[in-house]
């Protein structure tokens, strides 16, 4: 089982943090690489798109959970 872990990221040129488990945050990274874009720029996008009463955690891992599904 993977374990949450807290990361950091600086988005439109502020600090965040957000909580992962390492599985969303491994296909996280590997959208980011295959589009290719950084991943600051790919959470700045999820951040800028989620509705405010949702976590940006929650909407990573939605985000990772939608494109996983897609295929």
């Amino acid at each position: 089982m993977s374990r949450v872990r807290k990361r950091s990221v600086t988005i439109r040129g502020h600090r965040t943090s957000y909580s992962l488990e390492d599985a969303f945050q491994g296909e996280l990274e590997r959208i980011a690489a295959d589009r290719p874009a950084p991943l600051a720029a790919l959470i700045a996008e999820i951040d800028e798109s989620r509705p405010r009463d949702t976590n940006l955690s929650s909407a990573l891992r939605l985000f990772v959970l939608d494109a996983v599904r897609k295929g």
